[in-house]
């Protein structure tokens, strides 16, 4: 059985391997967040365009500061978007606000709070050295650099830079369709009164909403009973997407089918099962030439196993890098202890703040405890030789990628 880092690479090269439809469309700059650029994208003149003040002060000569204090006439003022037609000769200064172009001949800029402004003349109480206070022209980037390289994930800096550079509308890769499918007589729509023995279908909104954190695009096909013929008309119908994924039906019960019908449509299965707890029996296949992932009914297994193994096999389809796994490190708040011999991912808070953050894990009643998850704001990783972890100990966190660590 693959270990979880197995299991992850067992997907990214299966998917990186795979030709993929990498079309491209073009979208509003305000359209953009979230979306895989297409192009490389270069600097249209140099940034700045011009030396650039970062303070407000005075533009001056760095020689004339040889001698505190220093009397400097003043020649005039420039503000941010003015330019000052003039030339700094020895012995002058120009009044300057953050952002404005620094004026020929000027080659500092001394902060306003270290002078001493008269009429027409400032004096200067702070030596300088050459360069102070300047963005050279062009030290960002020169005209023609490369900027952004297609493949970026495009976040609010990108956009910024986008902008910055005058990509009124961006060229974008085709988000990935993903369907999605639950599985189960037990599961009736979130909008039903269950019986009994009955659940709401929660998985689909997760997941739905994980396939779209991901970057693809969520075509939702509801729910399949514990019914072969039913299932494989399902599944045909989601193999018409990009990728299928699954939940439920994949562990060793007797109505567990996904595999069964798989099979008889020709998968090749890469694994049916990991070495992590919850999610254990999670399937990876290709199918007529899509890949289909089969992950655990228990709403905690499946969001643990899309996190780690469906979403970078999403961003890949859409043109992008599969994102890195990023852990933390933090201090543990209490003891754990486990039992089995596999990677535990348990509901957890990070709490406190700066260099006083622990973690804590919460009480949860196993792999169907949501309220649990919903409480939590990451997952405390046990490896799977670790039997016990004492309070204080420095452990490994992987952050829930949608919540706000509060």
């Amino acid at each position: 059985m693959l270990n979880y880092l197995q299991a992850r690479q067992t997907v990214i090269r299966a998917v990186s391997a795979c030709s993929r439809d990498l079309s491209v469309e073009s979208v509003p700059l305000q359209a953009s967040l979230g979306r895989v650029l297409a192009d490389n994208i270069s600097a249209d003149r140099d940034y700045p365009p011009f030396h650039r003040s970062t303070r407000d002060g005075f533009a001056l000569r760095a020689a004339d500061l040889a001698h505190l204090p220093a009397t400097l006439k003043l020649l005039g003022e420039i503000k941010a978007g003015d330019r000052f037609d003039g030339t700094v000769s020895q012995g002058e200064c120009v009044a300057i606000m953050t952002g404005a172009p620094v004026p020929e001949g000027a080659d500092a800029v001394v902060m306003i709070e270290h002078t001493e402004p008269r009429q027409d003349e400032v004096v200067v109480k702070r030596s300088l050295q050459a360069g102070a206070n300047i963005v050279p022209r062009a030290s960002e980037a020169a005209a023609g650099a490369l900027l952004l390289s297609a493949g970026t994930r495009i976040g609010y800096a990108e956009i910024s830079l986008l902008g910055q550079v005058g990509q009124a509308r961006v060229g974008v890769r085709r988000r990935p369709r993903v369907a999605v499918l639950s599985t189960g007589d037990e599961v009736v729509p979130v909008e039903s009164q269950p019986g009994p023995n009955q659940i709401r279908n929660s998985n689909t909104y997760s997941m739905a909403a994980q396939v779209t954190l991901s970057g693809g695009e969520p075509v939702l096909l509801g729910n399949a009973p514990d019914e072969l013929n039913r299932l494989e008309e399902l599944i045909r119908r989601g193999l018409e997407e990009d990728l299928l994924v699954l939940t439920g039906g994949v562990s060793m019960g007797k109505y567990d089918l996904v595999e069964v019908v798989l099979r008889k449509l020709g998968a090749e299965f890469h694994f049916d099962a990991v070495a992590i707890r919850p999610g254990r029996p999670a399937v990876f296949a290709t199918c007529q030439s899509k890949f289909v992932f089969g992950l655990p009914g228990n709403p905690v297994s499946t969001m643990v196993t899309f996190e780690l193994f469906v979403t970078p096999a999403i961003a890949l389809l859409g043109g992008a890098a599969a994102p890195a796994l990023q852990f933390f490190r933090a201090r543990l708040a209490e003891p754990v202890k486990q039992k089995t011999q596999l990677t535990l991912f348990l509901p957890a808070r990070l709490e406190g703040q700066g260099t006083d953050t622990c973690v804590r894990p919460l009480r949860w009643q196993g792999s169907g405890d949501v309220a649990a998850l919903a409480g939590s704001n990451c997952f405390l990783v046990v490896p799977e030789d670790v039997s016990e972890l004492a309070a204080g100990s420095w452990v490994d966190i992987l952050p829930r990628r949608d919540a706000v660590v509060r």
